[in-house]
């Protein structure tokens, strides 16, 4: 065993590559749709119970911490689409050398993030 080699444990120390963050983010959104997909089915289980229930559903929707909620699970869609897409492309070895995989990922943040401002304009 190599005894002299550096140990890094300081995780705020690691610079990592914008590509890694942006990949690292593909999964927190991947996550955050997983476990908002809960919330999602159960309001739709109980829109679809009964008209009085339908429109219970429609008032909590209608209030500023649901809208938000909402916001975000739109944005966590949009921005796991965006980033699934730049996956899919280099898949098909379009944009996979180290470059244009900054480049890449920089577009992914950039279209995400004009995508999520719109989808936040239209929530609110």
């Amino acid at each position: 065993m190599n005894r002299k080699r550096p140990v890094n444990l300081d995780v705020t120390t690691i610079r990592l590559p914008l590509p890694a963050y942006t990949s690292i983010l593909h999964r927190v959104a991947g996550i955050l749709l997983f476990v908002g997909m809960v919330a999602i089915l159960y309001a739709f289980h109980l829109s679809l119970a009964s008209e009085e229930s339908f429109a219970s559903v429609k008032t909590v929707l209608a209030s500023g911490v649901v809208k938000f909620f909402v916001w975000v699970l739109i944005s966590a869609l949009i921005y796991h689409f965006v980033a699934g897409v730049k996956h899919l492309l280099m898949d098909v070895d379009v944009g996979d050398g180290k470059e244009s995989g900054k480049a890449g990922a920089v577009i992914t943040l950039v279209v995400s993030a004009i995508l999520i401002v719109l989808a936040g304009g239209w929530i609110w």
